[in-house]
C-alpha cells in the first residue's frame, strides 16, 4: 500500500469524510478573489484584504516553505431541518441556527485530528516534515483546493458539493513538505441550470458567477459583522439567529446525500430550535457558560443578543416585550439597545411604545438613539 493511501485510511479512520490531495501550485481563480475584494463584498472582514491573505490564497505554496503537497479534508455536520416545524403553531418564540453550530466548536475538536494525522504521517516517514494545518483559520481558497483535490465542484451556492455526499461539510487543510500522489480534479459542474439555490436566498446575496456578497449574506450577517444590521436587511433574517441553511436545505443535491455525520456532532452543545424568551435573558457569565464550547462563542453575547432581538421583532412576540424593555433601560451595550428599541417597533403596542418614548429623552448614544425614533416615527 502506498504511503498516500496509508494516510488516507488514518484520516477515514480518524473520523474524516472526505480526503483528498492537490499539489502547491497557484490556483487559477485567485483574481477572481481579487476582484470580490475590490469591489467590497467582503464587507468588514479587513482581514481577507491584507497583502498576506491576497497573495497566499493565490498562491497555497507560500504559506509553507518547500510545501509539496496539500491534504484536504472534509468533515459532515448534521443535515438541517427545513424549519418549518417553526411557523405551525405552538411556539412562535424559537430560533434557529446553522445546522454546523448545534455540536461542538469545530475549532476544538478538528485541531486535535489534523495534529494526530501529522504525527501519523511523521511515524510512518520516521522523521519530522515541515507542514501547516487550518480548519476556516488560514488564507487559503480552501474549496478551490477541495476541487482541485476531486473532492467536488463549487456549487452555485458557493458551496463545495460532492456528487454522493452532498454540501454539509467542514473543510480543513494540511500543508506538507512531503509529496504525496495528487488526485484528479474534479472538473464537472453538475449544477447544470438549477438556480434553486439563487432564488432561494432571503436577502439574494448569491451572484450569477458563484460568489455572493458577504454584506447581504445572513451568516455574515449574524456572525462577522460586529456592529449594526442595516435596518433594510432585518426583516430578511427571518428566524436566523447565527449563521443560515436556506441555500443548502434547497440544494437537490442535498436531498439524496447520506445522511451519516461526524461523531463529534453526536451530542448536541445547542438545541437546533432556540426559546428566544430564555435567549434574549442570557447576562455575560450566563452566555459565556452556555456557549463556551459552542461556535456561537464567536458571536460573543452582545452580537448574539442584537440578533435575538432582531428576530423577535421579525416574529412580532408580545411575550418579548418585558424583556426587551428592560434591556432597552438597563443593557450596558449600545449594540444590543439598539436592536432591542427596533424589536420594540416591530412589535408595537402601548407598552411598547411608552418605553421608546420615555428611553428618548434618557439616551445618550446616538445610534441607539436614532433606532428608538426609527421606531416611534416609522411610516405606517
Amino acid at each position: 500500500m502506498t504511503l498516500t493511501q496509508v494516510i488516507k485510511n488514518k484520516a477515514y479512520e480518524l473520523g474524516f469524510s472526505l480526503v483528498g490531495i492537490t499539489h502547491c501550485e497557484p490556483l487559477p481563480h485567485g483574481e477572481i478573489f481579487t476582484s470580490w475584494l475590490e469591489q467590497g463584498r467582503h464587507g468588514q472582514m479587513a482581514y481577507l484584504e491584507t497583502p498576506r491573505s491576497r497573495q497566499s490564497r493565490a498562491e497555497p505554496g507560500q504559506l509553507l516553505e518547500g510545501c509539496q503537497s496539500v491534504l484536504v479534508l472534509g468533515t459532515r455536520y448534521p443535515r438541517p431541518t427545513s424549519g418549518e416545524e417553526n411557523t405551525q403553531g405552538k411556539k412562535r418564540s424559537l430560533g434557529r441556527l446553522a445546522a454546523y453550530a448545534w455540536g461542538e466548536d469545530y475549532h476544538t475538536f478538528l485541531p486535535k485530528r489534523l495534529k494526530g494525522l501529522v504525527s501519523f504521517i511523521e511515524a510512518q516517514l520516521g522523521h519530522s516534515i515541515t507542514n501547516r494545518w487550518y480548519t476556516d483559520t488560514g488564507p487559503v481558497l480552501e474549496r478551490e483546493l477541495a476541487q482541485r483535490a476531486g473532492l467536488g465542484w463549487i456549487g452555485k451556492n458557493t458551496c463545495l458539493i460532492n456528487p454522493s455526499k452532498g454540501s454539509y461539510f467542514l473543510l480543513a487543510e494540511i500543508l506538507l513538505g512531503v509529496s504525496l500522489k495528487p488526485d484528479a480534479p474534479f472538473t464537472a459542474d453538475r449544477c447544470g441550470s438549477c438556480t434553486r439555490c439563487i432564488q432561494a436566498c432571503p436577502t439574494g446575496c448569491i451572484s450569477p458567477d458563484r460568489t455572493l456578497d458577504a454584506r447581504h449574506c445572513i451568516s455574515y450577517l449574524t456572525i462577522e459583522l460586529k456592529g449594526v444590521i442595516p435596518e433594510k436587511l432585518r426583516p430578511l433574517m427571518g428566524n436566523w439567529v447565527f449563521g443560515c441553511d436556506v441555500c443548502q436545505l434547497v440544494c437537490p443535491w442535498n436531498r439524496f446525500a447520506e445522511e451519516k455525520s461526524d461523531p463529534a456532532f453526536s451530542t448536541l452543545m445547542v438545541q437546533p430550535r432556540l426559546d428566544l424568551l430564555e435567549e434574549v435573558s442570557l447576562t455575560v457569565h450566563a452566555f459565556n457558560q452556555k456557549y463556551r464550547l459552542s461556535a456561537i462563542k464567536r458571536a460573543k453575547r452582545r452580537g448574539y443578543l442584537r440578533n435575538v432581538a432582531v428576530v423577535l421583532g421579525n416574529l412580532h412576540e408580545p411575550k418579548a416585550i418585558p424583556r426587551l424593555v428592560q434591556i432597552l433601560h438597563e443593557e450596558s451595550e449600545p449594540l444590543v439597545r439598539a436592536h432591542a428599541a427596533w424589536a420594540l417597533g416591530q412589535i408595537g403596542g402601548a407598552e411598547a411604545r411608552k418605553n421608546l418614548e420615555r428611553a428618548l429623552g434618557e439616551e445618550l448614544d446616538q445610534t441607539v438613539e436614532q433606532e428608538i425614533h426609527n421606531s416611534l416615527f416609522k411610516p405606517q
